[in-house]
């Protein structure tokens, strides 16, 4: 049986692995070295090393990219409450990718993700509350995730709530509104507020 690090030794391993990642000035980063560290710690148990390793798998850094073991370790991460590593589920779930497409699973882990302040995951539930993807359709709690999302200048949330109050979906139709959310959106490089703002 493999022998399990203790809590100190798991997250000394991840905090090196972290350090080398994320706070070293070389340009040329070790990422098998980063990875190794990182793999320690998550194999014991530790939250963010499994997220960290997950991304690791995601993206090919230091590991041979492998969608399905980045699924197992962001899996391990959000089951043990990890906001990001829980979003990342969702996606995979409201996206079909390596899962099949289950908008009732994303919208449980967007829901556990957005409830811990994850702006990602407070847009995309506002996205499925909109829509209705795996939750009955309802406007005003899409609107209720969406500026939750929007004050942390997330753009895409900006721009979906200048589309509700140009629509009036939501809220109450409000072209002055619309306007605002379009021109915050616009400011942070958002193409089709930029669009919208010429409409009006």
């Amino acid at each position: 049986m493999k022998q399990l690090l203790r809590k100190a030794e798991q997250n000394r391993q991840f905090l090196l692995g972290y350090s080398l990642a994320f706070e070293t000035a070389s340009g040329k980063k070790s990422w098998k070295k980063i990875a190794a560290h990182w793999y320690s710690a998550a194999a014991s148990g530790h939250k963010r090393a499994q997220f960290y390793l997950g991304t690791c798998y995601d993206h090919g850094n230091g590991v041979q990219k492998d969608v399905g073991e980045a699924f197992k370790w962001y899996l391990k991460a959000a089951n043990q409450g990890h906001r990001e590593a829980q979003y990342n589920i969702g996606f995979f779930y409201a996206h079909g990718e390596f899962v099949a497409l289950d908008y009732k699973k994303a919208v449980k882990w967007y829901t556990l993700s957005a409830k811990q302040g994850d702006t990602e995951a407070e847009r995309d539930l506002g996205y499925s509350y909109f829509y209705g993807h795996g939750v009955k359709e309802d406007h005003k709690k899409a609107i209720h995730w969406y500026k939750k999302a929007a004050r942390k200048s997330d753009p895409k949330a900006l721009y979906n709530l200048g589309l509700c109050f140009k629509y009036g979906d939501g809220v109450s139709q409000s072209d002055r509104w619309a306007k605002h959310y379009f021109e915050k959106a616009k400011a942070l490089g958002h193409k089709e507020a930029k669009k919208q703002l010429k409409k009006h």
